[in-house]
């Protein structure tokens, strides 16, 4: 894959050449709003390839830790943050009045559900009306968050011209989907491709010259729109195909067939199937909430979504089908109900060897069982404390127990929610009264009654 398919187009107004001129000579100062675990981790790869960063973020402490060289992000050392801050071209701040120093900004906020699972793009809006008051001639206004088709070109835009600017003249708005995936060993946010769409042509090449400066390639869409559902599409598909396992999970069960023997056999083939995993529940910020924003858009055009709405729903009810599994198992095996049983659940973060529990459906796995009257603790290496979550603030501060068999061999039931490596599943296995596996992390532990897969 070339690089940059436009790193030899240069843009034709002259504010646009001065500009592509400061990107190309690593002079230009690039400022992101949101350093979490996709503008952090962008602001890190940014500063590699030579440019100056200015994170901006609303939390205040948050600010404090980076400017002291603290992480928030299990993956980005404090030595990273460090020396970032050594080389005096780093700087965490809340001052949003510094946007006027940027002249790329990046736009990396949450952009979650509200109760009637529809868009709450509160965020995008606040952070594009910091960016309008700040606004100024030759910036790039580059989004990232997750969205519906439409959103840079329909939501900002307007905002940011009432200032009486214009884009693709005064200033450039691009999108550009991010594609993080906290844990993975193999890809960061420098390897990974970026998809780059423009409000105009002039945009697209100023935001493709700086994404190519900072990773592996970049790929040039026709418009803002395309690239907002590129990253729909790559969600979207991962979500029906989670859904599927999902439900083949429930059928060959009834059937008494090992889904994970089914998909890892499966997976032997070499063409035309690609390994799906099901579990106890969707988490992280993309596929529980992607295919919800384009439902909610579809509905302006009259387009049903039966089929990405079925997946949801599927989805959404597979932490209601582990609970079911541990309440016929502590029937049957413990003669308890769930109702002032102990039960410890194993993870909270929304996947194996990450801190990140944003969407996790361990949350949603200990209302339901608190809601039945057991008492629920968890343990989790990577999430000593509950943090702050939006939809569970009422969990804010909740500690995990720390990792001893023999006082986990006093609850009635151990449910695994989340993976980790570097668990001893063999030695828990021996030591509960009786476990309920939602991730198949004791495939390897064999003959032990005590054992039920979820």
């Amino acid at each position: 894959m070339i690089n940059n398919p436009l790193e030899h187009t240069v843009p034709t107004g002259d504010a646009a050449k001065e500009l592509y001129a400061l990107i190309s000579n690593r002079q230009a100062a690039i400022g992101i709003v949101g350093m979490g675990y996709v503008g952090l981790p962008l602001a890190v790869a940014t500063h590699a390839a030579g440019f100056k960063v200015i994170g901006f973020d609303n939390d205040a402490a948050k600010v404090e830790r980076m400017n002291t060289g603290k992480s928030d992000i299990g993956r980005i050392g404090d030595d990273t943050i460090q020396k970032m801050r050594a080389g005096g071209r780093f700087l965490a701040t809340a001052d949003y009045a510094k946007l006027a120093e940027c002249d790329f900004v990046i736009i990396c906020v949450p952009t979650p559900l509200n109760k009637y699972r529809e868009p709450d793009l509160s965020y995008i809006v606040a952070t594009t009306n910091g960016i309008a008051s700040n606004l100024r001639r030759g910036q790039v206004i580059s989004l990232e968050s997750t969205t519906y088709p439409g959103t840079t070109r329909e939501v900002m835009k307007p905002i940011l011209e009432a200032t009486g600017l214009a884009s693709g003249k005064d200033f450039w708005l691009a999108y550009s989907p991010e594609r993080e995936d906290p844990g993975n060993p193999i890809y960061e946010t420098a390897t990974i491709p970026k998809v780059v769409g423009g409000d105009g042509e002039d945009a697209v090449i100023l935001a493709c010259r700086y994404y190519a400066a900072v990773v592996k390639a970049v790929v040039p869409v026709s418009s803002c729109e395309t690239a907002e559902a590129v990253k729909l599409t790559e969600n979207i598909f991962r979500s029906v195909n989670i859904a599927l396992v999902n439900e083949l999970k429930h059928i060959y069960t009834k059937m008494g067939i090992n889904i994970w023997e089914v998909i890892d056999a499966a997976s032997t083939k070499p063409f035309g199937y690609m390994p799906f995993y099901p579990g106890p529940g969707l988490g992280g910020h993309c596929i529980p909430i992607d295919p919800f924003y384009l439902t909610w858009k579809a509905r302006e055009f009259d387009v049903p979504t039966r089929f990405i709405e079925l997946a949801g729903e599927i989805n959404t009810l597979a932490p209601v089908r582990v609970v079911h599994t541990l309440v016929d198992a502590l029937s049957k095996q413990q003669r308890k109900s769930v109702a002032g049983s102990r039960i410890l659940m194993l993870g909270l973060a929304y996947k194996k060897n990450v801190e990140d529990v944003r969407e996790s459906p361990g949350f949603r796995l200990m209302d339901l069982l608190v809601e039945r009257g057991g008492e629920v603790d968890y343990y989790d290496p990577y999430v000593p404390v509950v943090p702050f979550t939006r939809e569970h603030a009422n969990l804010t501060g909740i500690k995990s127990i720390e990792w001893d068999l023999d006082k986990i061999a006093a609850y009635d039931v151990v449910l695994i929610c989340t993976n980790h490596d570097g668990v001893d599943y063999a030695a828990l296995a021996r030591s509960a009264k009786l476990v309920v596996d939602s991730r198949n992390a004791l495939a390897d532990v064999k003959d032990r009654d005590n054992i039920v897969m979820a």
